[in-house]
Formats: structure tokens, sequence, C-alpha cells
């Protein structure tokens, strides 16, 4: 299974940027699909972008215009370019990874943004 480690969050004022990066240990595997969920503990998990092998990208309305998702299939890895944040971003983002043939899906331990209003 595929190890994923984000790396980027912090903390930002309202209309900063962040670029989160999502790193995977194997490569061994040709991943498939890859993006990024949020989650505030105790909340409901939400997409907020998803990427094809080859980069197709669809993203969530909310994020629509402001948050870009790229990939490295060289490097192994995954990037969200996020513009023009506001505090309703605040939260906890995680990559994830599927590899196509078994259907099997890795998750990162995820990386924390702030934005303060």
């Amino acid at each position: 299974q595929v190890q994923l480690v984000e790396s980027g969050g912090g903390l930002v004022q309202a209309g900063g940027s962040l670029r989160l990066s999502c790193v995977a240990s194997e490569t061994s595997i040709n991943i498939g699909v890859m993006g990024w969920y949020r989650q505030t503990p105790g909340k409901q998990r939400n997409l907020v972008a998803v990427i094809s092998r080859g980069a197709l990208t669809h993203d969530v309305d909310s994020v629509k215009g402001r948050f870009a998702i790229s990939r490295d299939n060289a490097k192994n890895a995954v990037y969200l370019e996020m513009k023009n944040l506001t505090p309703e971003d605040t939260t906890i983002y995680s990559c994830y990874a599927v590899d196509p043939l078994s259907g099997l899906t890795s998750w990162g331990q995820g990386t924390r943004v702030t934005v303060s209003s």
C-alpha cells in the first residue's frame, strides 16, 4: 500500500495563499487517481479536488476558481494551490491515492490549514 505524507499547511490571513504537497513513498505502483479531502475532527469529511494520472481534474464548487490541483508522476506527488483563502477553509487537509488495479486507497495523515479573519 502507498504511504503518503502531506506538508505545506499553516496559518494565513484571509485572502492569503498556501501550497499543499503530498508525496508517495512507493515508487513501484503506477498510481491512479489522487486527490484532497478536508475534515474538521468530529465533522463530515468532504472532497476538495481530484486528479487522474492523465491530469484530468475536478474540484468542488466551494473552491472552484480559488484552488488548483496538480500532480507530478515522476515525483509521485500531488499538490493543491490554495488562493483567496477564507476562514471557512480552516480545517485539516488529507491527500489520497488509488491503485487502479486493486482499487486500494491510501491516505496521508493530514496537514492543518488555519485562516484568520
